[in-house]
């Protein structure tokens, strides 16, 4: 196993030059903010939406915070489970033909669909992190793997109501969840399954070089699903996108988490 080319190096390839949130993609790719990580907060997000902040703040059920975020989601974007009123003569209201939702089922299903494209999207646009692979390996220059995957992103982002601000949603959430449930914690241990081991090594550590978003699961077993070779990760709450409990019917099934890319030390598990 190689040692770490020189991180600066790496980083330059992993991230782009401009995102929307208060750390710069080279820290939030780095090995040290694996190590010592802080809250990321994007752009704008608690002035447009404060008053889904504040309900948020006010109750201290988690299953009804639940209630709470779905609730608004479904009104503010306008999707189908909203119930708007009308008057009796209004013509139907068009509905945006995806949403937060089928996104996460998407990514589910497959993170190299079109809902996957949509996925890396955001986060190359929110934190600068950039897709290194969809379907196929995506040079940072312009090339024809490029283009296919931007072909993804417009298929599954085209007649929306604006997807991006609902991933944000999505992801503020998430970080409101997880600070209620680890209030002590920075970290979460998670696995990560492949078919292939870390390719290189760090202070006499096993590190990974992980796609801007990822998959990974709270339970070892699951992770082996996915490859033999399976890695243990200690992933800063703050790069933590969704889990599988966020959401009724969300994530279930292979207790997954989307987790945002970068330089990792890892222990190698099998």
């Amino acid at each position: 196993m190689p040692p770490l080319p020189e991180e600066r190096t790496l980083l330059a390839q992993l991230t782009l030059p401009l995102n929307r949130c208060n750390v710069p993609a080279p820290v939030l790719a780095s090995l040290a903010y694996q190590q010592y990580p802080v809250s990321l907060q994007l752009d704008g997000i608690e002035t447009f939406y404060p008053e889904l902040f504040d309900r948020l703040v006010a109750c201290r059920d988690p299953r009804q915070r639940m209630s709470i975020f779905s609730d608004y989601m479904a009104v503010r974007f306008r999707l189908p489970e909203a119930r708007l009123a009308l008057r009796p003569d209004a013509d139907p209201v068009p509905r945006p033909q995806s949403n937060y939702r089928k996104l996460l089922l998407g990514w589910l299903f497959d993170s190299d669909s079109d809902a996957g494209a949509a996925w890396r999207q955001w986060v190359e646009s929110r934190f600068g992190l950039r897709t290194i692979y969809h379907h196929e390996l995506i040079p940072p220059q312009d090339s024809d793997a490029y283009l296919r995957y931007m072909r993804a992103c417009v298929r599954a982002t085209y007649q929306t109501n604006d997807l991006a601000g609902q991933l944000d949603l999505l992801y503020c959430f998430c970080q409101y969840q997880l600070a209620h449930l680890y209030p002590m914690q920075q970290h979460l241990t998670l696995y990560r399954g492949s078919n292939d081991a870390p390719r290189y090594y760090h202070e006499q550590q096993p590190v990974l070089l992980l796609n801007n978003l990822s998959s990974c699961s709270s339970d070892v077993d699951e992770a082996y699903r996915f490859g033999p070779k399976v890695v243990e990760l200690q992933v800063p709450l703050s790069k933590i996108v969704c889990f599988d409990t966020l959401l009724p019917r969300g994530l279930n099934g292979e207790h997954e988490y989307m987790v945002l890319g970068g330089i990792y030390k890892v222990r190698q598990v099998w």
